[in-house]
């Protein structure tokens, strides 16, 4: 069996703000970018890994979803209670100090965990979690 992990989703509440982090801060290329009746989709990848992509899409877009469960997704990512994932590099503190240096509201400082693994974590601009792991 051949199965791969194609796309992740993560939701972006400001589309600018969304690729500047990603682009400018992270160094993912926009892949693709697409307007549809005011909503953006960004997909973003790494130069490195081509076929995996995060698509950053517009909250709360499903026709099925009531007004109260959008607002309650809204608090959930401004919480950063909603998206989250784990990206890995070779240079944990140089991509650290990079995001810092872009104002990434940052979460932890790179740490060796007790469990075997060296990551810090940061918040996206519309709040998702995005933990990283160092790779030896």
């Amino acid at each position: 069996m051949d199965i791969r992990i194609y796309h992740a989703f993560l939701p972006h509440t400001d589309a600018e703000a969304a690729i500047a982090f990603y682009r400018d801060a992270l160094g993912f290329e926009v892949v693709n970018d697409v307007d549809y009746e005011g909503m953006r989709w960004i997909t973003v990848g790494s130069p490195d890994q081509r076929g995996t992509t995060l698509v950053l899409h517009p909250p709360a877009v499903d026709p099925g979803i009531t007004d109260d469960e959008r607002r309650t997704i809204l608090e959930l990512i401004a919480k950063g209670s909603f998206g989250a994932v784990t990206l890995a590099t070779h240079d944990l503190d140089g991509l650290f100090e990079r995001l810092e240096a872009s104002g990434a509201d940052i979460i932890q400082e790179p740490t060796d965990q007790p469990y075997g693994v060296r990551d810090a974590a940061v918040r996206d601009p519309s709040g998702n979690l995005i933990r990283i792991n160092h790779l030896t």
